[in-house]
């Protein structure tokens, strides 16, 4: 396939839908000559696929963090018509709104530097952590709805969070239309006690610094000074969004078999958009959104109480306020213009992050390197359906890293570069590696030379806490 792109300008390519029988669409890639080396054929095909599925708009979308994936790939954008279209559980991922909280302070590095490692110790003891974790949180089955239906604003009615973290959320914090009705016992059983918790994997909370600034009206506009101190919080719906997930999984093939849909990737299952099977998902999959913004603004809060207790301060005072805080892993209706017109698209962002005008874009580095924030374009809406990259990006998998790496080495390193990393086992800082991702540097050039999205400040990390 990597033959047959064609290279619009030095961040864009084109794979014409001529390339393969079966594609309504055309596919775009965003991605400088560095990215494009290294970018595997397999993304390609997948891409290929989701461009031949009833009802898809041009352009299916890779990132420059674009990697293989379930159905869709990782770092890519699929658009739906709303009338004509399908919507894919395979396409959202797993990890329902995976996403980023971001959050502020007042404190510079001089002010953290000496009391990093009891400020990390503490966010590790204070923030529940690794595989199946249970939170410290215990509400009650009756109330978990309120959860599901109301995301950051039961946070706030609850005192964790205040009225402004809803304001700088992507959606406020919370998608209308959500019906717990929809919800299967096991996901509800698998949410409850793991509210307020990281997970593993790929989740992180960071303590970072800021390094550079690249556009001084925004970085005013998000309140960013060089060597400020900021947190970036990283991780998702938990064991309820995956189980949401599962349980779409096997209804939606079943609806595909009965709508006869064609599917090229048995991964792609999917539903009519207006199908019960298809609004039934959009519902669930909306609880399991509001499921990771009340999640992490949970430990948003418990954060600041860590930051309280390290520095004999309040967090008001600290200023510890959130920037913004977004989602990755997600399926929106959205008005969008194509072909000179405006039209509705369930628009699914796998590993992709909205980029609309004016509107921070929150991009997290792999462990040991930098981070950024950007600001969405106008390009972004005419290019990737207001979408732009949402991390590094995999160039290797967790099984291979771990067979390359030792997460004791891999601690070693990031102390001799002043970064205090913990985590629940060696194992997880092996498959989180550094070299298992892609030059986080090259994405983001990626992005800001295409005008997607564009560079306001680079962060660089000072503590990690990984589960």
């Amino acid at each position: 396939m990597k033959e047959k792109l064609e290279k619009v300008n030095d961040n864009e390519w084109i794979l014409p839908k001529s390339v393969r029988e079966g594609m309504l669409v055309d596919a775009k890639i965003i991605g400088n000559q560095f990215i494009m080396d290294s970018l595997e054929n397999e993304t390609l095909n997948q891409l290929t696929n989701v461009a031949m599925l009833p009802g898809v708009v041009a352009p299916v979308c890779a990132m420059p963090d674009a990697h293989i994936g379930y159905g869709l790939p990782m770092g890519a954008v699929g658009a739906f018509d709303s009338e004509e279209g399908v919507i894919s559980c395979g396409c959202t991922g797993f990890d329902i709104n995976c996403g980023i909280n971001m959050i502020r302070t007042n404190l510079t590095y001089n002010d953290v530097k000496d009391k990093l490692r009891p400020l990390i110790g503490k966010l590790f003891e204070n923030i529940p952590c690794g595989v199946g974790s249970k939170g410290k949180l215990r509400i009650e089955r009756s109330k978990f709805n309120d959860v599901l239906t109301n995301g950051v604003d039961w946070c706030v009615e609850n005192d964790y969070g205040v009225k402004e973290d809803g304001m700088n959320t992507e959606e406020n914090g919370k998608m209308e239309g959500a019906d717990p009705s929809k919800v299967s016992d096991l996901a509800i059983k698998r949410g409850l006690p793991q509210l307020g918790t990281l997970g593993a994997g790929n989740h992180f909370l960071e303590i970072q610094k800021v390094d550079q600034i690249f556009d001084e009206t925004y970085a005013k506009k998000y309140k960013l000074l060089p060597d400020q101190v900021v947190i970036m919080l990283h991780c998702g719906s938990r064991g309820f969004g995956h189980q949401v997930a599962s349980d779409y999984l096997k209804i939606h093939a079943k609806a595909a078999e009965k709508y006869k849909i064609k599917l090229p990737d048995k991964q792609l299952v999917c539903a009519p958009v207006n199908s019960d099977e298809g609004q039934n998902y959009y519902k669930a999959m909306k609880c399991a959104v509001n499921y990771a913004f009340a999640n992490r603004l949970v430990m948003t809060q418990w954060i600041r109480e860590t930051f309280q207790q390290v520095f004999n301060k309040d967090w008001e005072t600290m200023d510890m306020h959130t920037i913004y805080a977004l989602a990755h892993n997600i399926c929106k209706m959205e008005d969008h213009i194509v072909d000179g017109k405006k039209r509705k698209l369930y628009v699914h962002r796998k590993g992709a992050t909205r980029s609309f005008p004016d509107t921070p874009a929150l991009i997290a580095g792999s462990m040991g390197t930098a981070s950024y924030i950007l600001h969405g374009t106008e390009n972004a809406m005419l290019k990737t359906f207001g979408s732009t990259c949402h991390g590094a990006g995999r160039r290797m998998s967790r099984h291979k890293a771990i067979d390359s790496f030792r997460g004791e080495d891999i601690r070693e390193s990031l102390l001799k570069k002043g970064i205090v990393a913990r985590a629940t086992s060696p194992k997880v800082l092996a498959e989180e590696a550094p070299g298992a991702y892609k030059d986080i540097d090259q994405v983001i050039e990626s992005v800001h030379k295409a005008d997607i999205s564009k560079k306001v400040a680079r962060m660089v990390p000072m503590g990690v806490v990984k589960g």
